[in-house]
């Protein structure tokens, strides 16, 4: 993680003001050139261990879910994930909603950059989301994760139809070091003729990391070219890890 990013993480998020207002706060033209130059940042603390406690007892409330995923059966990895249902929770809406507002800005320079057809993004998630729905992508995609003890996450891309925002979030809801060991997020960065490239993130509790859903603009000698990312999850040592994954797109 570079220096500035490890000095922001020791930051206590501002649990006296709103998320969105914490979201606000965020140094986002430092954000922006770290998306633009790497395909992903981490973030200081966003939310309090008290709000990452919340998230994770909803966990065992079945009826705030639309679909429950055995990674396992799916050869996914090992865990288990969950999509939430409408209306989502109130806490879970607001990070989707006020991250949007933060990220369209971004999404649309890369759009911009990588010469893409079609109309600039709605600045706010509702415009974004009428878009998701015209195109038959109804149901909504964030979602919690628990991984106990050899769990994992196969790299992979959040697609779920035609329309996909080019970027998306992960929170860590638990302790490292206390909570788990291991499990650290993982990105492979597939560039044009040229070896892939891959990260290992450690993350802290209430932590974020934004990264490119599929692919990041990279300025190149003849202007930007597309490199493809994948994430997941390398394999739990000991205890349980939750997290929170938050997509902007809606699923088909």
């Amino acid at each position: 993680m570079p220096e500035e990013e490890l000095e922001a993480a020791a930051t206590p998020p501002d649990t006296q003001a709103g998320i969105g207002a914490r979201i606000d706060k965020l140094d986002w033209e430092r954000l922006g050139r770290g998306l633009e130059e790497r395909g992903y940042v981490v973030t200081p603390a966003l939310l309090s261990p008290a709000e990452c406690a919340a998230l994770v007892a909803l966990w065992e409330q079945e009826a705030c879910f639309r679909k429950r995923v055995d990674m396992a059966r799916q050869r996914f990895g090992e865990g288990v994930y969950k999509y939430f249902a409408d209306p989502l929770p109130p806490i879970v809406r607001e990070l989707r909603a006020s991250l949007y507002r933060r990220l369209a800005p971004v999404a649309n320079r890369w759009r911009t950059a990588l010469r893409l057809p079609g109309e600039p993004l709605a600045d706010e998630l509702t415009g974004f989301l009428e878009l998701c729905h015209r195109h038959g992508q109804l149901r909504p995609t964030p979602l919690l994760l628990r991984y106990e003890a050899g769990g994992y996450n196969c790299l992979h891309q959040d697609l779920y139809g035609e329309i996909a925002f080019p970027l998306q979030a992960t929170f860590v809801l638990s302790r490292r070091g206390a909570e788990y060991r291991g499990g650290q997020f993982l990105l492979l960065e597939d560039r044009p003729r040229a070896q892939a490239r891959g990260y290992a993130i450690e993350l802290e509790q209430g932590e974020a990391i934004i990264f490119a859903s599929t692919v990041h603009p990279v300025s190149g000698k003849r202007g930007y070219y597309r490199t493809r990312l994948r994430h997941g999850v390398s394999p739990l040592l000991a205890g349980v890890r939750l997290s929170l994954g938050i997509i902007f797109h809606d699923a088909r």
